[in-house]
């Protein structure tokens, strides 16, 4: 951290500190007034097609049986008639522990380092009352007794267990924002079929929620996705409740600093700084719905922000398959804004339906086949546009993509040149510089490996974003950005593209220095079109020769067996590729083991499943060593 920053969180402590028993307790945050409403959605799901609005239903039905899954885990179920026991809001569904609820101060929680109770984000996700929304969408449309009833129990509940600021729900901004757009959905759709009890609740919380992240704003190396949450938590429940003394400041506040933050957090080619397309989505969702709500309000914010949204769409396009999902690169933990409250495996490409929807424009790329709730509240476009095809460089985010036939085959790479992450910690960012990513017809073929865990993770959450488990080269399996923390990194590989030339020769070079002080080299990567498909030269300059790791990890669906001294590549119990390297080494092949010892992939935040990872493991010479990687024809 830089001096400021230390200073900074010093002064911060100090003010959390001081805030212990003095601004606590619901008597300060109550007040009678209006119900908080945000323009405009009630009247875009009214309007919503009928698919989209069964797909709430069912979602509705699945919530009120009392069954709830998030983050590769499920709840216990619960009986309909006793949903929400005041234990819910503190039980970890995976450790089966309950954490600090209304006896403790929030900021006396050490959750970062608790590895009992289990990982913190899971308690937190129940916390987010996202399975409030598609309860609200249902009872708006059908007028369903048993959905408001669920909603006021949840209300009554969650008030009467989390009085500000005590307990493990107080304790992160970005946090309070998602349950701040979570209350502002239910009164916005819901509307006059509350109670006034709930309605009063609800004001209070809100008013709690505004005072706390106005309070405590994530400055420095949090100002990411968090700053974000917050400020559109801020901008919402003033435009929602203006009667409230902070809103007039705090709505001046997120207009300016949205602006701000979408020029930040979406660079000048589309890319999330954030290097995570999920994370670049969670952020563009919050500044769409923020656009969505001021524009019906009357008081659109500054149409730069459109612009940004755009540039996003068109990178998401790119990266996106013909269904819309889109490579697992860095971190995602599965945060939404809007939603039905159920695993979403194309979210990012969603999120630029609902762009498109709002700019009143086609997409730019594949949407997803899946519908979400927020299709129905931004009006997002029904149909997509072909994911585009050719050769493309985005030169500030950091990747390159080609799409082109080949043997009568779709071939898609995506090559990593991008920086580690998004300001000083880069806290979302995995040591996969120079990475690659494979399709065929629209299929995974090398993927990379996903997120697994966060806080409770350990060793897997070291490996899940370290540099072995990427289609990398790796010396003495070292990391190529040096890890502090789980989410933090205390030296950071630079990468640089050094050229790249589209046509049908195409190629593209890039380097990193993140093993020149520790071994002397830079790893410089090469990646060149082929008759039959692609070849990757890997070179190390530098002083002296290195014995290097280079690893390509499959996808679960594809197999792989030495044959001749090549590696086949099945799909289906057909052979799809063939791998081969020019230079002599030793290629092992195997999944699952322990750490280190074969192939990972998390298909899900919380989930991971074998799959088998090829390593071609040598000297590497001073002209480099060339893998191919070729094609079979398609029948």
């Amino acid at each position: 951290m830089s001096p400021a920053e230390v200073a900074h969180r010093i002064a911060e402590k100090a003010k959390k500190s001081r805030a212990k028993g003095r601004i606590e307790g619901w008597e300060r945050y109550r007040d009678s007034g209006p119900l908080p409403r945000l323009p405009g959605l009630r009247e875009n799901l009214a309007a919503a097609p009928k698919r989209v609005k069964r797909e709430i239903i069912e979602a509705s039905a699945s919530i009120l049986s009392g069954r709830f899954e998030a983050l590769g885990a499920d709840w216990p179920p619960r009986a309909p008639e006793s949903l929400f026991p005041a234990e819910i809001w503190r039980f970890d569904p995976v450790t089966g522990g309950l954490w600090p609820g209304a006896d403790k101060y929030c900021f006396d929680i050490p959750y970062r380092h608790e590895r009992v109770l289990g990982d913190v984000k899971y308690v937190w996700e129940f916390n987010r009352l996202q399975f409030l929304q598609p309860l609200a969408a249902d009872a708006a449309l059908t007028g369903n007794q048993a959905a408001l009833a669920v909603i006021e129990a949840a209300v009554e509940s969650w008030y009467a267990a989390n009085p500000p600021f005590r307990g493990i729900c107080w304790n992160s901004g970005i946090e309070l924002g998602l349950r701040a757009i979570s209350l502002l959905i239910v009164t916005s759709l819901c509307g006059t079929l509350l109670s006034a009890t709930t309605v009063d609740r609800i004001r209070a919380i809100l008013h709690a929620h505004m005072v706390w992240m106005a309070r405590y704003p994530s400055r420095f190396s949090s100002a990411n996705n968090h700053l974000v949450a917050e400020v559109a938590g801020e901008l919402l429940i003033a435009l929602a409740m203006p009667d409230l003394p902070l809103s007039a400041k705090l709505e001046a506040k997120g207009r300016r600093i949205l602006v701000e933050e979408a020029n930040r957090q979406i660079l000048n080619d589309g890319v999330g700084a954030e290097q995570s397309p999920t994370y670049g989505a969670f952020t563009a969702e919050f500044i769409l719905l923020c656009s969505f709500v001021a524009r019906e309000a009357g008081r659109p914010l500054a149409s730069r922000i459109d612009a940004r949204l755009r540039l996003f769409s068109i990178h998401i396009a790119w990266l996106s398959s013909d269904d819309g999902r889109v490579p697992g690169i860095c971190d995602d933990d599965e945060g939404r804004v809007l939603t039905l409250a159920r695993h979403e495996p194309a979210y990012a490409a969603s999120v630029c339906a609902a762009i498109a929807g709002y700019l009143g424009e086609r997409p730019a790329g594949p949407r997803p086949p899946e519908m979400d709730l927020r299709d129905a509240l931004f009006g997002s476009a029904l149909a997509g546009s072909p994911a585009p095809s050719g050769f493309k460089t985005f030169a500030e985010g950091g990747y390159t993509v080609i799409r082109e036939a080949k043997r009568g085959r779709d071939l898609g790479i995506v090559f990593d040149h991008a920086p580690l992450g998004y300001l000083s910690i880069a806290a979302h960012g995995h040591a996969d510089a120079l990475s690659v990513i494979v399709t065929f017809d629209g299929e995974p073929l090398f993927v990379d490996p996903g997120t697994y865990l966060y806080h409770s993770g350990g060793e897997w959450r070291d490996w899940f974003r370290g540099t072995r488990a990427h289609n990398t080269l790796n010396i003495g399996s070292a990391d190529q950005s040096i890890m502090s923390g789980a989410f933090n990194w205390s030296h950071k590989a630079v990468t640089t593209l050094e050229a790249a030339a589209g046509g049908e020769a195409w190629s593209v070079t890039a380097a990193h220095d993140g093993y020149q002080k520790r071994f002397g080299v830079v790893h410089r990567r090469t990646l060149f079109s082929t008759q039959d498909g692609f070849a990757i030269r890997d070179e190390l300059t530098g002083i002296g020769s290195h014995t290097a790791e280079i690893v390509f990890q499959l996808s679960p669906e594809c197999d792989a067996a030495m044959e001749d001294g090549q590696v086949l590549i099945a799909r289906g119990g057909k052979t799809v590729a063939v791998l081969s390297w020019q230079e002599p080494g030793d290629i092992t092949i195997k999944a699952g083991g322990g750490i280190g010892e074969g192939g990972w992939y998390s298909p899900a935040f919380g989930k991971k499943v074998e799959a088998k990872r090829i390593r071609w493991r040598g000297i590497v010479p001073l002209e480099g060593v060339t893998c191919r990687l070729s094609l079979t024809k398609a029948e």
